[in-house]
């Protein structure tokens, strides 16, 4: 229990319950509202990913309120893929504790090291959590961050 929050692994029967967390969160986010919405096939949660314990779950009285992707990189690092909370609980200390328990689960698959390819949006929120800005990088969703 990290807080008022329990981190769990993910399981896959909540895969298309954490897809569509996904879609809302994304959605109540102008600034992706628009590129989600043309592509909305963007919003995946590969059952692979759960199966591998690779998803973390944030619950709060036993419901879900959030959860993020820890993917290994090719150096033997890790990347936080994908950290979404629900907009009713955004600004609630949940995303923090997603961060933290990823580091901890980074560190378990042996990684050194735990790299995010963050909207602009979210850049504040990133350094507060102890990230460092290395550059920009385009992505599917964002041409520029």
């Amino acid at each position: 229990m990290i807080g008022q929050v329990t981190i769990r692994l993910a399981i896959g029967t909540e895969r298309h319950a954490l897809e569509a967390l996904q879609r809302r969160a994304s959605l109540a986010n102008e600034a992706d509202r628009d590129a989600l919405l043309a592509n909305p096939d963007a919003i995946e949660l590969p059952i692979g990913q759960i199966e591998s314990g690779r998803v973390l779950v944030a619950e709060r009285h036993g419901t879900t309120v959030g959860f993020s992707v820890v993917l290994p990189r090719d150096d033997g690092d890790a990347e936080l893929d994908g950290l979404f909370v629900e907009p009713s609980a955004w600004r609630g200390g949940i995303g923090r504790d997603l961060v933290e328990a990823a580091a901890t689960l980074a560190r378990q698959f042996g990684a050194k090291a735990l790299h995010v390819v963050g909207n602009p949006h979210a850049a504040a929120f990133y350094r507060a959590c102890g990230f460092e800005r290395l550059g920009n990088v385009a992505t599917r969703l964002v041409q520029d961050s």
